[in-house]
């Protein structure tokens, strides 16, 4: 048996979903994130040292 007579076609409709999900939903958001983050950490830290050069 192999695995598309196991599985049919819904086996590859679902990796799409799932690769769709990723790339335009997940990956994006996490990135922004990410980004939000560390630029909330330096504005925090000049909060307390003061900005660069002073």
């Amino acid at each position: 048996m192999t695995e598309e007579s196991v599985f049919g076609g819904d086996r590859r409709k679902l990796e799409w979903r799932a690769f769709l999900f990723l790339t335009v939903v997940l990956f994006p958001l996490l990135a922004v994130a990410v980004v939000s983050v560390f630029v909330f950490l330096i504005w925090i830290w000049q909060m307390f040292s003061g900005p660069p050069g002073a």
